[in-house]
């Protein structure tokens, strides 16, 4: 087992939820940015997702000097060419809540035919320096026209999965993280923690912090 733990680069509680269900098994001790003082924020600049999630892990590793761990994952629309893509968090403004965000996305699709979107994720790995190791998957799906379903965070009640019939703010934790675009990247993580455990030990070896 590694000695130093792996840091959750976020605050956001909904995320360390699903982040700690999925790494249960896993032979490292995960902490998160709330067992830490405060650090500067992370200005998520990127153009894309894995710029923003790379970054966030690598400087969270900087400063802390443990490895870390950070996603960054959005909703895309096509009828809206693409947003909110890298703004879903603040896409009614910096420090928008989640129904903030999500009345605003249903009055830009008011009156809209096409509906379809997509979550998309993408997961880095990274210690202070050098590379970092990336996961991404995607979830298909259509925005709704009002929110349904009380659980799940973010964008949850406005994005509808056709195959279970359900927004997943509708679905169980369980039902949610089979399908979900954090679900598969974090579930091709957990098939891979052994290689990640060897890739970091070989790391934190060479680059000792």
């Amino acid at each position: 087992m590694i000695k130093k733990p792996l840091v959750l680069a976020t605050r956001n509680q909904g995320k360390i939820s699903e982040f700690r269900d999925f790494l249960s098994i896993v032979d490292i001790q995960i902490k998160s940015l709330n067992d830490f003082g405060p650090i500067p924020p992370i200005v998520e600049d990127g153009k894309s997702f894995e710029d923003n999630a790379y970054k966030k892990a690598h400087l969270t590793a900087k400063m802390l000097g443990f490895p870390a761990l950070a996603d960054d994952s959005g909703l895309v629309v096509n009828a809206l060419g693409g947003a909110p893509g890298v703004h879903s968090a603040r896409y009614a403004g910096e420090g928008a809540t989640d129904e903030a965000n999500n009345e605003k996305l249903l009055r830009e699709m008011e009156g809209v035919k096409d509906r379809s979107a997509a979550f998309e994720c993408v997961i880095a790995i990274a210690v202070p320096r050098g590379p970092a190791l990336i996961y991404e998957a995607r979830c298909e799906g259509e925005i709704t026209t009002r929110p349904m379903g009380k659980g799940g965070f973010g964008y949850d009640p406005v994005f509808y999965y056709p195959p279970l019939k359900k927004t997943f703010a509708q679905m169980s934790k369980e039902e949610k993280n089979r399908v979900s675009h954090r679900g598969k990247a974090l579930a091709e993580l957990r098939s891979e923690f052994d290689k990640v455990l060897i890739w970091l030990e070989q790391r934190l070896a060479e680059e000792p912090f």
